[in-house]
């Protein structure tokens, strides 16, 4: 029998606010078995670009990462996210361990490439070093990944969240029965966007496929729902997504996403 796994991506909203981190990161450290964190920060890191004078540059909703915008990203991402998250974790006695996919070679990635737009350095993910993030778990270590990765010769990459959570739980689910969970400030997917409570507590392959027809899912939930998919149809166990509650037994009401 596999030992259990949760990997958590927390969501900007959630960064941004930080009693609601402070509230997610102490429900994570109670969380039973093997945890990984993973986060990004693109809210934090266009505030401190506007400070030093370089603008985020956006089309259709996604980041262009030029040179100057990824050394914001490196700083912001590796630098101040992700210590202040693991110092917090460790203050409440989570031995947390900050990573990148470059550290342990743990995620290799490409430039992706240019077809109508030139992304910049922004990675595409192609494998994840499972065992050397494994190596990690067994020493007692909670691994908390920004979202970066590397080309293997030197090049970092500012790599979705969303997508580096999918592909660290589908790299480890050999090993591992891996739960992903998708943590952001709304209960769950919802039927009705202007109805808090209107989540959808499950969805299938079947399902999707009507919501998807029908319109109720749309939008910024897309790549989102593609990422617990694609996790799912690569041997991960479940995936959920909801507010912090459901990291607790408590939780009322979350989306869990199954084949």
């Amino acid at each position: 029998m596999k030992p259990k796994l949760s990997i958590v991506k927390i969501g900007g909203n959630v960064i941004e606010n930080s009693s609601s981190l402070s509230q997610v990161l102490e429900l994570f450290s109670k969380m039973e078995n093997h945890t990984i964190l993973v986060h990004g920060g693109g809210k934090k890191a266009t505030e401190l670009g506007n400070r030093l004078g370089i603008k985020a540059q956006m089309i259709n909703g996604r980041r262009i990462t030029d040179a100057a915008s990824l050394d914001i990203a490196v700083m912001v991402y590796g630098g101040l996210v992700n210590k202040n998250i693991v110092a917090e974790l460790q203050s409440i006695g989570t031995n947390a361990i900050g990573m990148s996919g470059a550290d342990g070679n743990a995620i290799h990635a490409h430039k992706r490439p240019i077809k109508d737009i030139d992304f910049g350095f922004v990675g595409d993910v192609d494998s994840v070093h499972g065992e050397n993030v494994s190596k990690l778990l067994i020493a007692g270590f909670t691994p908390i990944f920004c979202a970066l990765t590397h080309d293997g010769k030197g090049q970092l990459f500012n790599t979705n969240a969303d997508t580096i959570a999918a592909e660290l739980a589908v790299g480890l689910s050999s090993n591992y029965e891996t739960t992903l969970y998708y943590c952001f400030e709304k209960k769950g997917v919802l039927r009705e966007v202007s109805d808090e409570d209107s989540v959808i507590e499950h969805i299938n392959s079947e399902s999707y496929k009507e919501l998807l027809k029908n319109g109720v899912i749309a939008d910024g939930m897309l790549p989102k729902m593609h990422n617990c998919f694609y996790a799912l149809q690569n041997n991960v166990h479940q995936v959920c997504i909801g507010n912090e509650s459901m990291l607790s037994n408590t939780s009322s009401k979350y989306t869990r996403l199954t084949l």
